[in-house]
């Protein structure tokens, strides 16, 4: 029977197949049409179903997703698009935006538009989201191989966020996933290399989308809810349960005060019982404070 415990035996394994890329394993490519050509990819797959493309060329962000060919992530109509499309200026950010599995936003700034009156530089308009999820990563490197827990991929980078007289900060990121498993870790370190201290605003924009996210799905977690506005507040009752896409409805934000289990560690799922497949968030409340979300 396919998927058991055996299955993911090296011996019982390589007994079966001539090069472990039959069965899992990292396709590393440059896409090259429209708007999208000269970003870098890299296609994990786990062999049990989880398939996802992480982005060298667009600050290690996930893009597409999918679990036995159930797609999990929100593409926007944006498409992927290279970094030289990025408009940096107000809400800009929105035509670069192409949603994924994931999209980082920060470094200096996570949220709507906004102005810094730096010491040096004067005024200073950040736009919406910072600019990490249209920096390019330096120092790619991909792992695809058998260790003592496995066959692991993993897909590692880092990420410069710098201004002359200004901010020097780094986000290295590595994604790694193994055979046998329908989920991935993902690990940050974000250092400052400047001799002053700096702003940092991180936000992890992930992005499930159709038919995960339908009518009727659920968001489960053990959390106290707060509204972010007046549009929101209407609906707060409902705000666990998805609805059905409606014309001209306003986005609607809640923000969970989530509780951790005993080892700091929060949770938040998405369920879609029609579906019988949902998935999940794991995160260490102590380092990321609050978690939100928009159904629409």
């Amino acid at each position: 029977m396919w998927n058991n415990a055996d299955t993911w035996n090296k011996s019982y394994l390589m007994s079966r197949v001539g090069d472990i890329s039959q069965i899992a394993g990292i396709r590393r490519y440059t896409l090259s049409d429209g708007m999208a050509s000269g970003v870098e990819a890299a296609d994990i797959r786990t062999g049990a179903g989880l398939n996802f493309t992480v982005l060298p060329g667009r600050g290690m962000d996930i893009a597409w997703a999918d679990y036995t060919g159930i797609p999990l992530a929100f593409i926007s109509q944006t498409g992927v698009t290279a970094p030289p499309y990025y408009e940096a200026e107000g809400k800009g950010w929105l035509r670069g935006f192409f949603g994924g599995l994931l999209t980082t936003c920060g470094l200096l700034n996570a949220g709507p538009s906004c102005e810094e009156n730096h010491p040096v530089l004067g005024l200073r308009k950040h736009g919406q989201h910072g600019r990490i999820a249209h920096i390019p990563a330096e120092n790619v490197n991909t792992f695809a191989g058998w260790t003592d827990d496995g066959y692991t991929m993993t897909v590692s980078g880092r990420m410069r966020e710098a201004c002359m007289f200004g901010e020097n900060l780094t986000l290295t990121r590595t994604v790694t996933a193994k055979l046998g498993e329908n989920r991935f870790v993902l690990t940050d370190t974000v250092e400052n290399h400047a001799a002053e201290p700096s702003p940092l605003m991180l936000l992890y924009h992930f992005n499930f989308g159709y038919p995960l996210l339908d009518e009727g799905s659920e968001l489960i977690c053990d959390s106290a809810v707060t509204p972010r506005d007046e549009a929101a507040a209407k609906h707060i009752a409902g705000c666990r349960q998805m609805d059905k896409p409606m014309k001209g409805r306003l986005e609607e934000v809640f923000f969970h005060d989530l509780r951790p289990r005993s080892d700091g560690k929060a949770y938040a799922a998405l369920v879609n019982r029609r579906l019988g497949l949902g998935a999940y968030l794991q995160f260490d409340k102590r380092e990321l404070a609050v978690c939100g979300e928009s159904p629409q």
